[in-house]
């Protein structure tokens, strides 16, 4: 059950502290799409997202992590000026490290950020990064995180249950 509870949890994006990231060494932030940093059926980042970015960049390597395709991707790959990596097929390790052999960042260097524990804290708690849990950012989602969704409502409950990981109680 450890590899389910995230590290830091927030309510979105917006309210992560970055210094404190930064100050415990983080260099590199990984950001889920879908979610996390727009809602599925969004095309492009808002305005919002772009100003996020534009001053996350000046103190982290930033990439967006995802299971959608290049595609999906490309259209915020542009506009936000980061390096992506699609088809990523999260929890498995293989994009991540990946991301390791290009970036040459150490493991305590990377913080992961998204919305589902199946997905992404389980990701990047089994390569032993930092991992962030936000609150997904719209109801809307494909059939196969619809599916991730109701296994993740089992872990939630025993996280609750247990005083572990309590919806709306946010930590870092």
């Amino acid at each position: 059950m450890d590899k389910f509870i995230p590290d830091i949890y927030q309510k979105s994006i917006y309210t992560i502290d970055y210094k404190k990231l930064k100050k415990n060494g983080i260099k590199c932030l990984l950001f889920d799409l879908d979610n996390t940093i727009a809602p599925y059926k969004t095309l492009e980042p808002d305005t919002k997202v772009k100003e996020l970015f534009a001053n996350l960049s000046n103190d982290f390597k930033i990439i967006i992590i995802s299971n959608s395709n290049k595609n999906r991707l490309r259209p915020f790959k542009e506009k936000l000026n980061v390096d992506t990596a699609y088809s990523s097929k999260k929890p498995f390790k293989f994009k991540y490290k990946k991301i390791l052999e290009i970036y040459k960042f150490k493991i305590d260097e990377i913080a992961c950020i998204g919305d589902q524990l199946l997905t992404d804290i389980l990701g990047a708690n089994r390569m032993g990064f930092t991992s962030i849990l936000v609150n997904r950012v719209a109801k809307y989602e494909t059939i196969f995180t619809r599916f991730n969704r109701f296994f993740e409502k089992f872990i939630l409950k025993k996280l609750e249950k247990e005083r572990i990981l309590v919806s709306g109680e946010y930590y870092d």
